[in-house]
């Protein structure tokens, strides 16, 4: 599955690249422009999955959910734009891997029983932070992160 956020309207060519890999794309939202999720959408067979950030403002952004949980073989994952809008414990709602953005800067950590991901931002580059996304794998019931880093 790739993940990605904090695209603000940018759909670089790099992560074009990356979509055949894909079996899911996951977006943790600040989408920024419709055209985003249509490019990704007509580069891939895979479902393209997002939320809406805070700023997705206007429809059909705006009408994107706040929240998903998805079934991933057996391993739920939970996304959201804020980590701060966070309303349930992992562990208590049997998720296992949280998907967030809106930092920009990309974080892997194991948290209370479950892997807290942000991808960072695929987006126009914000002060010094990377462009990035990441591969999350789901295989025999656990996942993993593999972060990829596009422009350092």
């Amino acid at each position: 599955m790739l993940v990605l956020s904090d695209t603000h309207g940018l759909l670089r060519p790099e992560v074009l690249a990356l979509l055949p890999g894909a079996d899911t794309v996951l977006h943790a939202g600040d989408v920024g422009r419709p055209e985003v999720l249509t490019g990704l959408q007509a580069a891939t067979t895979a479902p393209v999955h997002a939320v809406r950030g805070n700023v997705d403002r206007t429809p059909p952004l705006s009408d994107l959910p706040a929240t998903l949980l998805l079934d991933v073989a057996g391993v739920w994952v939970y996304v959201l734009h804020d980590l701060n809008d966070l309303d349930l414990r992992p562990p208590d709602a049997g998720v296992h891997v949280v998907v967030s953005g809106h930092t920009h800067a990309p974080r892997v950590e194991q948290r209370g029983g479950a892997l807290f991901v942000n991808p960072g931002s695929v987006g126009p580059r914000r002060f010094r932070l990377p462009v990035a996304c990441a591969w999350l794998h789901v295989e025999a019931g656990a996942a993993r992160v593999e972060p990829v880093i596009l422009d350092a």
